[in-house]
């Protein structure tokens, strides 16, 4: 009975143990695989993270500068993505590829007739889409647009003075429009501008203009009386013109004149000559067909001629060319009146009024 009971026993303490050991052995098992996920999902992290730091993006209307300890290696140019060595190896600067403008302000400078105006121009510029000169743009202002536009203020200011020297003032402001030559100032503004911005700093300038340009008050002055003196020269002019021109219209009106008159009494004289050779064909006919008839008409015509409504004449009655009112026209068979001879030889009072 004890022996027994101890194998029981023993058989009971022996089982405890194995089964001890037994869940030892899988709970070590288990702690390793667990380990390993920790390690490659760590690795996994790693990785996830190191290509999130090296790939970056670049976005339209820009350009990437990836610099190596801060010294541009390369420029990325087309949008999408890219990769880098991941900070602090390799940074990415991004470049503004946009259209920028900037203003000189108020500049005062001279012109060549040796006068003062006041301008203020406009520049429109932008870093061109090439990686030399992205490069440039980069290495010269360190990215940074505001000092870009302060030398670019500066060198435009300085462009305006060698400009302004270069034009007179009558081809700035002048109510003439085909004598103001803006453009070309500000052709040769931009030019200026362009060499020496892309020089120094790989800027390309797109446009410049003028957005003011105002007169001293001395310069105002000068212009005023300038513009008034041109003003009476060229009414001077026209009004000598306008003289010149009338002085020539009425020695043609004369000239015209002239030859007007004298063809129309070319024309007169020769009418009149033919209407005296008609006369006398006339009267040639007539004296012709009848004498004494054309003798008395004859005598009647010349008393018209010589006789007006203020002529009084006392004449003989028998004298010439009164005979024919009294005798009538020889060849007729007028009688005369009883006691004609004494009549006759009476003096008879005319009126100046022929019958």
């Amino acid at each position: 009975m004890s022996l027994n009971h101890s194998h029981a026993h023993g058989h009971a303490h022996h089982h405890p143990h194995g089964g001890a050991d037994a869940h030892g052995h899988r709970g070590a098992a288990a702690g390793g695989g667990g380990f390993y996920w920790r390690v490659a999902l760590a690795a996994l992290c790693v990785v996830i993270a190191f290509a999130v730091a090296s790939f970056i993006q670049v976005q339209a209307g820009e350009a990437m500068v990836v610099t190596r300890f801060g010294e541009p290696v390369r420029v990325l140019l087309e949008p999408g993505l890219a990769w880098r060595l991941p900070a602090p190896i390799e940074a990415a600067v991004p470049v503004d590829l946009r259209l920028h403008t900037t203003s000189s302000g108020l500049q005062d400078v001279g012109t060549r007739d040796g006068l003062r105006i006041i301008v203020q121009a406009y520049v429109a510029w932008r870093v061109p889409a090439n990686a030399n000169d992205v490069g440039r743009f980069v290495r010269a202002v360190r990215n940074e647009p505001d000092e870009a536009a302060r030398q670019i203020r500066s060198l435009l200011g300085s462009a305006l003075q060698t400009t302004s020297a270069d034009f007179n003032l009558a081809s700035l402001v002048n109510t003439d429009a085909n004598q103001v030559r803006i453009g070309k100032f500000e052709d040769e503004l931009r030019r200026q501008v362009d060499s020496q911005l892309y020089a120094a700093y790989g800027v390309h300038v797109v446009q410049v203009g003028l957005e003011r340009l105002t007169l001293p008050a001395v310069t105002l002055s000068a212009t005023v009386e300038r513009m008034r003196a041109e003003r009476e020269t060229v009414a001077a002019q026209r009004t000598a013109d306008g003289k010149r021109q009338a002085a020539q219209i009425r020695s043609d009106a004369d000239r015209d004149a002239r030859v007007s008159v004298a063809d129309a009494s070319v024309k007169a004289a020769q009418i009149e000559a033919q209407s005296r050779k008609d006369a006398a064909a006339v009267y040639g006919k007539s004296y012709a067909g009848n004498p004494h008839l054309y003798t008395m008409l004859r005598s009647l015509d010349t008393l018209n001629t010589v006789v007006n409504s203020n002529t009084n004449l006392i004449l003989r009655t028998d004298a010439a060319p009164f005979n024919v009112l009294v005798q009538g026209p020889a060849g007729l068979g007028v009688t005369q009146p009883p006691g004609g001879d004494g009549q006759a030889n009476a003096p008879t009072k005319k009126s100046g009024r022929t019958p």
